[in-house]
């Protein structure tokens, strides 16, 4: 994750890892709702459904989402690989 980026946009995946930029800014965790935010629209889930598990306070983070397959989660990072 990039905070403070111009936009907040999926870059791709690199290593099995979602790379993503976030204009929001690190600071009272809203670089983290904004990445939460942006993977709750890349998967189709509603906003709350997506969690940071680990690394609130790094740039490499683990999201859990809730209310959706693994296997729909691997289609839309196969589709973000393809381009």
């Amino acid at each position: 994750m990039k905070p403070r980026s111009s936009v907040s946009e999926v870059v791709g995946v690199e290593g099995g890892a979602l790379v993503v930029r976030v204009a929001a800014p690190p600071v009272d965790g809203r670089a983290n709702r904004a990445v939460c935010d942006l993977v709750a629209g890349l998967v189709g889930v509603g906003k709350s459904s997506v969690t940071v598990e680990r690394g609130e306070r790094s740039r490499d983070k683990v999201v859990a989402v809730e209310g959706i397959s693994q296997d729909r989660v691997d289609e839309v990072l196969a589709a973000l690989k393809r381009g």
